[in-house]
């Protein structure tokens, strides 16, 4: 059984633009249909203002095997343009995590990491059960620390 750290509350709107890294020592698990897709307690968070934090994992602690790259990418304006990734089985499920094979600079310590999209697969941190983040665009990680209002709601396009 997982013990939940007591951390202080984070305001997504105290993060800066541009995003900071920050690495994070919590046990990080990605699950689906009973399977252990990635575990680690060394991921990198990247937080940026109005978003709940995004966890970065290395591919050593992810089953790389379960996963291949679809050919879609994005760009975004800080950290540069991301590969997308889907997660094989029966059913399999497309663009559930992305990465930034060679991300803009400041932005390196992330280069190969992958970062998963909780509204697609379980994810936890230190045991809980994170919440996805409203849109299917943004990928951020809301856990009990996390306090918004948080872009990706109706309305917040503009942010």
């Amino acid at each position: 059984m997982t013990i939940h750290r007591r951390r202080p509350l984070e305001s997504v709107w105290d993060y800066p633009r541009p995003p900071r890294l920050e690495h994070d020592d919590r046990l990080i698990l990605v699950r689906q249909w009973d399977i252990t897709v990635a575990e680690s307690t060394r991921s990198i968070r990247v937080l940026e203002t109005s978003h709940p934090p995004v966890f970065y994992l290395a591919p050593d602690d992810i089953e790389m095997g379960l996963l291949s790259t679809n050919g879609h990418h994005t760009l975004c304006e800080f950290k540069g343009r991301a590969d997308y990734w889907d997660l094989a089985g029966e059913t399999p499920i497309r663009r559930v995590a992305w990465s930034y094979p060679q991300p803009s600079p400041g932005f390196e310590p992330i280069a190969g990491m992958l970062a998963f999209y909780p509204s697609k697969v379980e994810c936890l941190v230190d045991g809980e059960r994170v919440q996805p983040q409203d849109s299917g665009f943004y990928g951020g990680w809301i856990t009990a620390e996390i306090i918004g209002p948080f872009k990706g709601r109706p309305g917040t396009r503009a942010w």
